[in-house]
């Protein structure tokens, strides 16, 4: 089966404008909060006249929006500039995002980089790029651009196509975690207003989009600096002022989920879906991070969205190597997460990042260390979610369609099933597309990256 399409790719169909100012390449490393960002810089592109394009060859413009999270996505942030680079002498390289948030000085000494926009300047990275771009002697001539009134037509659903669209509802985080940069990177959280939102999901749906996905840093605290708003009265207006058929909820720490904001999920709109980030399944562990649980919290908190919602899709993130984490503490924490039967689990082994309290702890642990203990930890995320996806045969779930390939008289559908399960369905090509429509699927089979079925 088809792997799933990288979650940077955008798809070109008309240009935007006749005379387009030139072609442009937006690519996305790290979270869904970065897609949004992503995705907003392509709305403005294509405002200024700019066409997407899918190949770095044949862009005046190449924008990497960068993670830094960990080391290893620095050193993938430069790997991809660098082949930008190679691939395309004469193009304008920019690095954008969160790594030029926290050491811009690193990606200005890059020969490959053209120009570097940290968080706090996204909004002018299209006139920053237009002011070189006409500068640049190397770039070919630009024209002004037809007037473009984004009021009379959807000018990302002309130059994309995209199913489920990003929606950022707030940014930043005031949970100091020992461990993670974001705060440094994204700032003080701040909600964005709920009737800015409905009008953001609305114009979505016209343009039709089938899900939208919730995203920011701390979902769960939403609105705090709103009168009389959270994510709880957010998502009941939402549902009752939105028609987008499919919402999902990007992420939640497990003592933001109560009984309160799951009753909500009795609209099936709401997809069974929740990633709750872990971190560490031992509690010595959790409190040197500075996370606001405990394992016993967690577990709780699990046992509350399955009490109220059926075979809901559990994703995580888990930490593999923090500072103090012995034998003893990597067994705690592979044995909790053994019991707690995630459907996927993103692991990561621990990274050092300058800036942040836990990179001057004691007790730091060897690479050597970390990488067996990784590998046990990947072996039990392959375990629970095969046994997850062994759990959903037989059912007939809503499965949103978002790619397919032609083989000879058939064609290979990919989409992901409300409770997030990667499902593959075969269907002849006389049959009418399945893209961008959810239609009901039943399960059949295991797949080495998901499941396969059937179309109803």
């Amino acid at each position: 089966m088809p792997a799933e399409p990288p979650s940077h790719a955008l798809l070109v169909t008309d240009a935007v404008v006749a005379k387009p100012l030139g072609k442009v390449l937006i690519r996305t490393h790290g979270c869904k909060l970065n897609q949004a960002d992503s995705d907003a810089i392509a709305r403005r592109f294509l405002e200024a006249g700019y066409r997407l394009v899918n190949s770095v060859s044949e862009a005046d413009v190449f924008v990497l929006n960068t993670c830094t999270v960990t080391a290893n996505a620095d050193s993938k942030a430069r790997q991809t500039l660098r082949a930008a680079r190679r691939a395309n002498p004469t193009a304008i390289i920019v690095a954008a995002g969160c790594y030029p948030q926290r050491a811009a000085q690193d990606l200005h000494q890059l020969d490959a980089v053209s120009l570097v926009v940290d968080n706090t300047h996204k909004d002018e990275l299209v006139s920053q790029v237009v002011a070189l771009h006409r500068h640049s002697p190397s770039s070919p001539p630009l024209f002004d651009p037809d007037p473009v009134d984004p009021n009379t037509f959807s000018v990302l659903a002309a130059g994309t196509r995209r199913s489920r669209a990003m929606i950022k509802i707030q940014e930043g985080c005031d949970q100091i975690c020992a461990y993670c940069i974001v705060p440094k990177v994204r700032g003080r959280e701040r909600s964005i207003p709920p009737e800015t939102l409905i009008r953001e999901i609305n114009r979505r749906t016209e343009e039709g989009f089938q899900e939208v996905v919730l995203t920011g840093t701390q979902l769960g605290t939403y609105g705090f600096d709103l009168p009389q708003v959270n994510l709880v009265s957010l998502l009941r207006r939402i549902l009752a002022e939105t028609a987008v058929p499919r919402i999902r909820v990007s992420s939640l720490q497990p003592q933001e989920i109560s009984a309160e904001l799951l009753r909500l999920w009795e609209d099936s709109r709401l997809c069974p879906h929740f990633h709750v980030p872990l971190q560490s399944g031992s509690d010595s562990i959790l409190k040197s991070m500075r996370r606001r649980y405990d394992t016993a919290g967690f577990s709780q908190s699990v046992g509350l969205i399955r009490e109220f919602i059926r075979d809901p899709g559990i994703t995580t993130d888990l930490i593999v190597g923090f500072p103090g984490e012995g034998e003893a503490e990597f067994r705690q924490s592979r044995d909790f997460v053994s019991g707690i039967g995630f459907s996927d689990m993103h692991i990561f082994p621990y990274s050092r990042r300058p800036g942040t309290s836990a990179h001057h702890f004691d007790g730091q642990v060897d690479a050597a260390d970390k990488r067996p203990r990784v590998n046990q930890m990947l072996e039990v995320a392959s375990r629970t979610s095969q046994e997850f996806r062994q759990s959903q045969l037989g059912q007939i779930r809503p499965v949103l369609w978002e790619s397919c390939r032609e083989n000879g008289g058939t064609r290979t559908w990919s989409g992901l099933t409300d409770n997030y399960v990667r499902m593959y369905a075969v269907t002849p090509v006389s049959r009418s597309t399945l893209y961008n429509t959810i239609t009901p699927a039943r399960i059949t089979a295991l797949d080495w990256s998901g499941v396969t079925g059937e179309a109803l």
